[in-house]
């Protein structure tokens, strides 16, 4: 299934496909079971990326990047996915926060970070969710007060992946509270030697154990005004949703690759595994399971791979966006399951693919936008 080649995969984008996998496979999926006891990736290895051309491959090369398109951050989160690699945290610096600079920041900006971006000497994070905001983004609390030419920042942040090694954060903030989304803006945060600013506990997850997740505090933090992403205060809530569609489509692709190998593992196991004398596969109800499996899958890539073919083109509007991550997630999610249970006890055993599989995938559901959240905006839009 791996092998498909979809529309939108160009000659140059299968090449790239290829060193990711080889990257993938060599420098990361041997370390997982280290990184995650620690529970984040070695700092060394996000050098090791930039060096590869993994690091913001859709940014354009005069500002450090490899001159592709948002299909090259397709391929990385669906080969990551695919590999059970969960710990080196692209999608948020390169799919993600490299774009919202790219978009919004202004030129002296883009030059001062993005290229260290693509390097892997600087590590980004967006810090958006808080203890008592999540999908409900307008609730935010952290507040970035006028001070002269600085904000004044204090509130918290949580589940913030990279905000262990995080040398810049995209933070979300209300710089007017009276405003509701309108007072929402997005400061860039330079957290080397911040003073006021401290990162918490690495949170313990049930699984992407080793993508470093944590807590954010700021405290009378000081950061100056010309660290505003965009030209005015008050254009935050706007600009998430700008990016939002994208971001969607990479967990879309994460979804579309854990599903795929939870299949292939399973197709796999039933071959080897004997259940009253014969092959686990020659029983009816495996082989229909697996076929209602596949079918699911197959519509899923169908699906996906012309939503990515949209956002090529910079056609795909956000309301397809949602229903592509609340429908990949979900279905990634009882594929996962069906193939555990296709496993037996093994499929509780965490040295099992599938077991780590049925871990990773959980969350899907949850960021990006909840998948409740994101039925609500498709009503909407009826």
């Amino acid at each position: 299934m791996s092998a498909y080649r979809p529309a939108w995969m160009t000659e140059d984008l299968a090449i790239f496909q290829e060193s990711v996998r080889r990257f993938v496979a060599e420098e990361l999926v041997p370390h997982e079971e280290r990184w995650a006891k620690q529970q984040y990736v070695d700092r060394q290895t996000w050098l090791k990326a930039g060096e590869m051309g993994l690091l913001c491959p859709a940014i354009p090369e005069e500002y450090g990047g490899g001159g592709g398109s948002h299909a090259h951050n397709a391929v990385i989160a669906y080969e990551l996915a695919r590999a059970i690699a969960t710990s080196l945290g692209t999608n948020v610096h390169s799919a993600i926060s490299a774009h919202y600079i790219l978009r919004y920041a202004s030129e002296a900006q883009k030059l001062k970070w993005l290229p260290k971006m693509a390097s892997g000497e600087l590590v980004c994070a967006i810090a958006m969710t808080e203890p008592g905001a999540g999908s409900d983004l307008q609730s935010i609390r952290t507040r970035a007060a006028r001070d002269g030419d600085h904000y004044v920042i204090n509130g918290s942040k949580t589940f913030i992946t990279n905000g262990y090694h995080a040398d810049l954060i995209l933070l979300v903030a209300k710089t007017d509270p009276q405003q509701g989304a309108k007072g929402l803006s997005i400061i860039v945060v330079e957290a080397s030697d911040l003073q006021g600013f401290r990162r918490g506990r690495i949170l313990e997850k049930i699984g992407q154990k080793g993508q470093d997740t944590a807590e954010l505090f700021f405290d009378n933090v000081r950061v100056p005004v010309a660290n505003l992403l965009g030209p005015e205060e008050g254009k935050g809530f706007a600009q998430l949703m700008q990016q939002l569609p994208e971001e969607r489509m990479f967990i879309s692709m994460n979804a579309l690759g854990s599903m795929e190998r939870a299949i292939e593992e399973t197709v796999s196991y039933v071959r080897e595994r004997k259940v009253f004398g014969k092959p686990l596969l020659e029983m009816q109800n495996t082989r229909f399971k697996l076929a209602e499996l596949q079918t699911t899958a197959t519509i899923a890539r169908t699906f996906v791979d012309d939503c990515m073919s949209k956002m090529i083109r910079h056609e795909l509007d956000p309301t397809t966006a949602a229903m592509a991550k609340w429908w990949t997630t979900h279905q990634t999610s009882l594929i996962v399951d069906e193939c555990l249970q296709l496993h037996g006890g093994y499929g509780y055993m965490i040295e099992y693919p599938i077991a780590r599989l049925y871990a990773n995938t959980r969350v899907m559901r949850i960021y990006g936008g909840s998948n409740e959240v994101l039925k609500e905006l498709i009503a909407r839009s009826l």
